[in-house]
């Protein structure tokens, strides 16, 4: 049988991707440290992310700011997950996705507080979680005066006092979240 684990990342930031994660567990794979990502160090994240994409199928797929402001962040967060799951590429048996929704896919169930208690939905958590997190600083390192790498995006008073000093930046910044809104109109 064929389970894939879905989880996404980033729906509650002000700035870049909503990321999603889907993996496939090998039937040997065997990781007890796998948890919700947001619970594990940042290199712990890195050590599994690692081991994960070493052994098991995986995929990400994303929603843009841009996607996100025209569809808004429920759907754009939908259609990161059915990216991710087709992007494996697989015929799979069951979809297991962390929340209380389901995508448009086949055979998906959501289960509430997943990344905690399922495994495969544990390891998609990671994947998602650290591949956003590297965008933020890729991200940072193009405009540091935000502190992307710090707060990855979420709206901190750092990120907010930065928004207030520096503007937005049209192509990362969420235009249709209110913080950044209001960013807008006094700029």
């Amino acid at each position: 049988m064929i389970i894939v684990g879905v989880d996404e990342v980033g729906r509650g930031c002000l700035v870049g991707n909503v990321v999603a994660g889907a993996v496939i567990l090998p039937d040997d794979f065997n990781l007890p440290e796998l948890t919700d990502s947001k619970k594990l160090s940042e290199k712990k994240r890195d050590i599994l992310y690692a081991q994960i994409t070493q052994a098991c199928q995986w995929a990400v797929g994303e929603a843009s700011a841009a996607e996100i402001d025209e569809i808004n962040i429920l759907q754009a967060t939908m259609l990161a997950m059915q990216r991710a799951v087709a992007r494996l590429n697989v015929l799979y048996n069951r979809v297991l996705v962390d929340g209380n929704r389901c995508p448009k896919l086949a055979h998906c169930t959501a289960i509430i507080k997943g990344d905690l208690t399922e495994p495969v939905i544990s390891a998609a958590s990671i994947i998602a979680k650290v591949t956003r997190d590297r965008q933020m600083i890729e991200l940072d390192a193009q405009f540091p005066q935000y502190g992307f790498a710090q707060h990855k995006g979420y709206g901190t008073k750092k990120h907010l006092q930065a928004l207030a000093e520096f503007g937005i930046i049209h192509t990362q910044h969420r235009l249709s979240f209110a913080p950044v809104r209001r960013v807008q109109k006094n700029h």
